[in-house]
């Protein structure tokens, strides 16, 4: 413990200063959606499929999840069902509409909490799996906010799962650069880019039109906070990336003329069981936290990405975690589904509201990307300390 507040004592560290979230309005409730899923892509002829489907969905833990695409919409788009048309400009036409709306109803519930006007906001990091483009959604969502013109922007596109998570180190990294710097942070997805009729050649497919579902979530970084008008909720201490050996063909995402393409391995959940706790203790321990510090992975809060029900148990498994200590991950997952690189920021927000009932001073935030790659950053929760 020592060794981690000694590092915050050497430095001015970078804060998460307000978080918000956002979500389309069509709502479908999981223990419906293969009825509907199978209807609108007109693929009832399918009765083995549609029942596969349903036994996912009821394994899922999944009660509701949110999409930008609605029936109608898709009535409009029949080449986002037939697989001989090529459907990727039409997907991107969509997203391209879609992702700054969302992403703005984020970001503005994140700035009015932060309490300072959008105009002081001077670095905009947007990321994303659902695009692919110059300009980017970035440019139309600083014109939804009213940033300054001269507001830096930097989009990452196709982190897969871990595209929100890997936005944080670049934003601690120009927090602490300039203590002047305050960085509105962005992740919006819509997964209208993937999706499609069920294929008996592709039973991937199933699986992510079971589990993913559409969000944005924003934050606001900083370091130096104004005392009298901002309030950190997180401290960011340290960042951390690497790649589990030999895992690169369990998970891929790769653009094609059909749009968003998946591949997620069955044995995915066995590998992260094996190998997330060395890789977690290589970007902890120097710190003093974790399985060699005091206390064990138990004394630290979780900010875990839930890719889908099996890794959350595989995380619990590995690192001996009590049950509470992933409940904020298991809630998002059940409300919103799998947001892809949005769904980090919604954890981090419930661990945020969490606090009264989980009272440990340092945490972890962790997301699996392709690769198979770990985005890590160690937190501090700022309530032990600033909020006093």
């Amino acid at each position: 413990m020592g060794a981690a507040a000694a590092l915050l004592e050497q430095n001015q560290r970078a804060a998460v200063l307000a978080i918000g979230t956002a979500n389309p309005a069509n709502c479908i409730l999981q223990d419906e959606f293969p009825d509907w899923y199978f209807r609108v892509t007109r693929s009832e002829h399918h009765p083995m499929l549609k029942a596969k489907m349903k036994r996912i969905c009821e394994k899922s833990g999944i009660r509701k999840r949110h999409f930008h695409h609605t029936e109608e919409m898709i009535g409009c788009h029949p080449e986002l069902l037939d697989r001989a048309l090529a459907s990727l400009s039409a997907r991107l036409r969509i997203t391209a509409n879609a992702l700054p709306e969302l992403a703005a109803a984020a970001a503005e519930k994140a700035i009015a909490e932060w309490g300072r006007a959008a105009t002081d906001i001077t670095h905009l990091v947007f990321s994303t799996n659902s695009s692919a483009g110059l300009p980017g959604p970035d440019v139309r969502l600083a014109a939804l906010l009213g940033l300054r013109p001269t507001v830096q922007r930097t989009t990452l596109y196709l982190h897969g799962c871990s595209v929100g998570a890997a936005a944080f180190p670049l934003a601690k990294d120009l927090a602490e650069n300039d203590d002047r710097a305050r960085v509105l942070v962005v992740c919006a997805e819509a997964v209208v880019i993937g999706f499609g009729a069920p294929d008996e050649a592709n039973p991937e497919g199933l699986v992510v039109n079971s589990l993913f579902g559409d969000g944005a979530g924003a934050v606001i970084v900083g370091a130096g906070p104004v005392a009298a008008v901002e309030r950190p909720i997180f401290r960011m201490v340290s960042s951390s990336q690497a790649t589990l050996p030999g895992t690169e063909p369990a998970v891929w995402v790769r653009l094609g003329e059909r749009g968003l393409g998946y591949n997620l391995s069955a044995e995915l959940p066995a590998l992260v069981r094996s190998g997330i706790e060395e890789c977690l203790a290589d970007a902890v321990a120097p710190l003093g936290l974790g399985a060699g510090g005091g206390g064990g992975w138990n004394s630290l809060f979780w900010a875990m990405h839930p890719g889908g029900r099996a890794i959350l148990d595989s995380y619990e498994a590995a690192l001996g975690l009590e049950p509470e200590k992933l409940a904020a991950s298991r809630h998002v997952l059940g409300e919103y589904g799998n947001m892809l690189g949005a769904t980090i920021i919604f954890v981090l927000d419930e661990v945020r509201r969490r606090r009264r009932d989980v009272a440990c001073e340092w945490g972890v935030m962790l997301a699996l990307g392709p690769g198979l790659t770990v985005e890590t950053m160690v937190l501090q929760a700022a309530a032990s300390r600033d909020e006093k």
